[in-house]
């Protein structure tokens, strides 16, 4: 079972795409309607955890850990607190830019690399960094397989991005469930 967590209008072959009501990423019950505990082999979720808070976050890691399979995994994408680009900065702060409709309206947190990796790792991950920005604001990139879930909000796939400048960058984890 593969699940992409927050999906809106993606679907992937192969993938069962949810929304909050399908899938609440704080609620058990929820969790258990889904699936049983040890159940899932991979979670996608782009842009999602950035409309929690920091506590939230880590309690949804937590349920993502108890639900995937051992050697499971969550790839996961959020907006980059890192990346200098003033428009970007605006677009995806803290209660969004404007309207109460704009997407970033919910947002709660932008992380910075540091701090995303350690909720997975609060919840027993081992965490894989595949794109982020470092504190001096240098983007770093590792080569990542689009089969095991795509980030539309990425270097290679978002139409923002060039080889001249980047546009829209995200940091993106792969967050893998320990076998034992």
């Amino acid at each position: 079972m593969k699940i992409v967590i927050g999906a809106g209008e993606t679907k992937f072959e192969g993938w069962l795409s949810t929304q909050e009501e399908e899938l609440n990423l704080l609620s058990l019950e929820s969790w258990h309607q889904l699936s049983a505990p040890a159940c899932i082999d991979a979670l996608l979720a782009e842009h999602v955890w950035e409309h929690l808070s920091l506590e939230d976050g880590i309690k949804a890691a937590k349920h993502c850990y108890q639900f995937l399979k051992p050697g499971g995994y969550i790839r996961c994408a959020v907006p980059d607190k890192n990346f200098r680009h003033d428009g970007y900065q605006q677009m995806v702060q803290v209660g969004g830019p404007g309207p109460a409709d704009h997407p970033a309206a919910t947002h709660k947190i932008v992380y910075d690399a540091k701090t995303f990796v350690s909720i997975f790792e609060m919840a027993g991950f081992e965490v894989t960094l595949l794109e982020y920005c470092d504190d001096n604001g240098d983007f770093h990139y590792t080569y990542w397989n689009e089969a095991d879930g795509k980030i539309g909000r990425s270097l290679r796939f978002d139409t923002r991005n060039s080889i001249q400048k980047l546009g829209m960058v995200s940091i993106i984890i792969d967050a893998k469930k320990p076998l034992s």
